[in-house]
């Protein structure tokens, strides 16, 4: 585990005046200030500004074709990494390596690939130039989910707010407050909603309210306040409890966690949250997670919780982000449509000299958890797409590249499906479309904030050149892919 610790100290004020003024402050233990928000150095004589926590992230070099042609992974669509980063770049700092997962950047964006017409999932494959390595290719594995309208089902939702003095501020509990309120509104008279708050303890702040008192259910996220130390564990336990409550099996059960994941009292290392998820997870309860803030943010439990909750992980770093996820994107975060989604892809080493699969780094099986039908892997909701991308070295320019099989379990039935595709070198003589060009300056992009060993000649200005020629990035296009660009020169000042 890596901890990102950077203290900046400010002596400002006089010891006399803090002293008057430290009781208006809601501070955690490493020195977060709720005036405005944020830090303030006027009140703040010493404190530690920055103090993340990520997984060390091992990346994996280049693999022979002929000793072992098989790649294993769980899929998701998990986007934090993607808007921690934008908020750490747009403040002018570089972000730390290790929170750099480039399957997460890719992830954030969609592309048009052709959706099933028979069964939940559909996979598309190309091949393409690598553009920081003109010897190698890129091969892209790409899946598409069917669409399921938001709505079609009843909703259970248990809103799960940490409150504890950590949250204050207008980006952790303010954004939340703003995020749920949004979320509100979408609810239709027949969904159910429970709101559970933990700081020092825990409790029910709203117990199994009708989606038709909308007003109700605003009142009592927005009356919320943040402070105490954090009782993560005695949160969770009873959102479950609630959630199990009003469960329906004919409805969509979940609960949603807000938090800077700054786990102070409970469950707090990774087996006893492990364990906690995963014994909940199989009564049918998903999770999702929801992470706020900065400079305390724990990343490694927030994801950890997501993964083994069923659920997503997504980073709120604006109102806007928030809009995205529990609005615009609602239909892919409460509706899954495969669980337990895991891919195989096997090379072919008459075709293929070495490939290396880019990202997924904490996501790898093997084949016997491939092959097992009750290895928990990731979920995929309702109009989302995955991306994978290997880049490969090729020793013919004809045959067959890989065959990628999909794995999953529909949510409702439990019945195992899958899905398979062969790609071919053929595929790169296509002509290369806007998606494709996308994926490699995104996963270029995270190559060099990554510091890959594998970047080769990768650079943010040729990454820069490339989407300035994409129509998705010009006024009119994708607002996501266009501010991607905006983001891609705000780095280029950094690195």
């Amino acid at each position: 585990m890596n901890k990102q610790t950077n203290g900046v100290k400010s002596v400002i004020a006089a010891v006399s005046a803090t002293a008057l003024l430290l009781p208006l402050c809601a501070c955690s233990a490493n020195g977060w200030s709720g005036i405005s928000g944020g830090y303030s150095p006027d009140l703040i004589i010493d404190v530690t500004l920055e103090n993340y926590v990520y997984e060390d992230i091992v990346e994996r070099g280049f693999i022979s074709a002929a000793e072992q042609p098989d790649s294993y992974f769980s899929l998701d669509r998990n986007t934090a990494s993607y808007s921690l980063m934008r908020r750490i770049t747009e403040e002018g700092r570089k972000v730390d390596k290790n929170s750099v997962r480039i399957e997460e950047y890719i992830n954030y964006f969609d592309y048009d690939y052709a959706r099933p017409t028979d069964g939940a999932l559909a996979l598309t494959g190309n091949i393409m130039p690598c553009a920081w390595n003109e010897e190698h290719k890129l091969m892209t594995v790409g899946i598409a989910a069917e669409e399921i309208e938001f709505g079609t089902k009843r909703n259970n939702i248990v809103f799960l707010i940490d409150t504890s003095g950590s949250m204050y501020g207008d980006d952790r509990l303010g954004l939340i407050q703003q995020s749920f309120s949004m979320l509100v509104e979408t609810l239709s008279d027949d969904d159910t909603v429970s709101v559970v708050t933990y700081a020092g303890d825990s409790r029910v702040a709203l117990d199994g309210e009708s989606g038709a008192h909308k007003t109700k259910i605003a009142n009592v996220i927005q009356d919320l306040e943040a402070k105490g130390s954090t009782n993560g564990q005695g949160g969770i336990t009873k959102a479950y409890a609630l959630a199990q409550k009003y469960y329906s099996s004919d409805a969509n059960n979940r609960v949603i966690l807000a938090t800077d994941g700054d786990f102070n009292v409970g469950a707090r290392n990774k087996k006893e949250l492990i364990e906690l998820i995963s014994e909940k997870r199989e009564s049918g309860i998903y999770l999702s997670v929801l992470g706020v803030g900065m400079h305390n943010t724990n990343d490694v439990t927030m994801k950890t919780l997501a993964e083994k909750g069923n659920g997503n992980y997504a980073y709120l770093d604006s109102v806007n982000e928030a809009r995205k996820v529990l609005v615009e994107e609602l239909d892919g975060t409460f509706n899954v449509v495969a669980k337990d989604a895991k891919i195989g892809v096997t090379f072919n080493d008459e075709t293929v000299e070495k490939y290396r699969l880019i990202g997924y780094e904490s996501k790898m099986l093997t084949q016997e958890e491939f092959e097992d039908e009750k290895t928990d892997a990731g979920e995929i909701g309702s109009g989302h797409t995955v991306t994978a991308v290997y880049e490969i070295e090729l020793k013919s320019d004809v045959g067959n590249v890989a065959t990628a099989e999909v794995r999953y379990k529909l949510p409702d039935t439990d019945e195992s499906e899958s899905v398979s595709l062969t790609v071919t070198v053929a595929d790169g003589e296509k002509p290369l479309g806007e998606d494709g060009v996308f994926i490699s300056c995104v996963t270029e992009f995270g190559l060099v904030l990554r510091q890959s060993q594998y970047a080769e000649n990768a650079s943010l200005s040729s990454v820069i050149r490339r989407l300035e020629q994409l129509d998705c990035t010009a006024n009119g296009g994708d607002p996501f892919k266009a501010e991607f660009l905006s983001i891609v020169k705000k780095a280029s000042t950094l690195y």
